[in-house]
């Protein structure tokens, strides 16, 4: 397998559940798409970023061991939540095929949950297979998790102009992302108003 370059992930990180964050590493910038999954290298960062986040451990060794099929998965994967995510939030039944791609996901690599004992009990999540793999797999669980689970409900596409990401209403007033989205919709409300008194 070809050694990867490890770099940054190519995509923000917002703090929410790790299958949304998978999703948003399509993203936009000025309102033009952008993928943070580009290359091996971009999907190695991006696992190094969430890598605390996540049950499987990970090592930079682990990483460097990414390949394009790993990538594929990935994207694939990313693909499914995105329209699992669409269809939440407008009401609709998620494509059979996307359900269908989380739970091979899973099957390719699946793990359980070990008790580890140092100073103080931890848990990580054992597979049989290589990390990354099992890394992925994890993801695809815990998007069982978010969309049969509480936080469905909660499901929000951010209302920024141009943002194609989602996240986790947990304030009745969260409409955005972040906070730069907020603020350019504030933005685009001020010069739409100014806009209309000087016309």
């Amino acid at each position: 397998m070809d050694s990867v370059q490890l770099s940054a992930g190519g995509a923000p990180l917002l703090g929410e559940p790790l299958p949304l964050e998978l999703a948003n590493t399509t993203y936009a910038v000025r309102s033009q798409l952008r993928d943070g999954l580009e290359t091996v290298e971009h999907l190695a960062g991006w696992l190094r970023d969430v890598a605390g986040r996540l049950g499987t451990p990970l090592r930079d060794r682990d990483l460097a061991e990414a390949g394009t099929a790993d990538l594929a998965v990935a994207r694939d994967l990313r693909q499914a939540i995105r329209l699992i995510a669409q269809a939440t939030v407008t009401g609709d039944q998620p494509p059979s095929a996307a359900i269908d791609d989380v739970n091979q996901v899973i099957r390719t690599a699946p793990s359980w949950r070990e008790l580890r004992w140092a100073a103080e009990p931890s848990t990580i999540t054992a597979s049989d297979h290589p990390p990354v793999a099992a890394a992925l797999a994890e993801i695809a669980m815990a998007t069982v998790d978010l969309f049969a689970g509480p936080d469905r409900a909660a499901l929000r596409p951010c209302q920024g102009p141009g943002c194609v990401l989602y996240f986790v209403k947990q304030h009745p007033r969260r409409e955005w992302c972040s906070g730069g989205c907020g603020n350019r919709a504030r933005a685009a409300r001020y010069y739409e108003r100014t806009k209309t008194r000087a016309g």
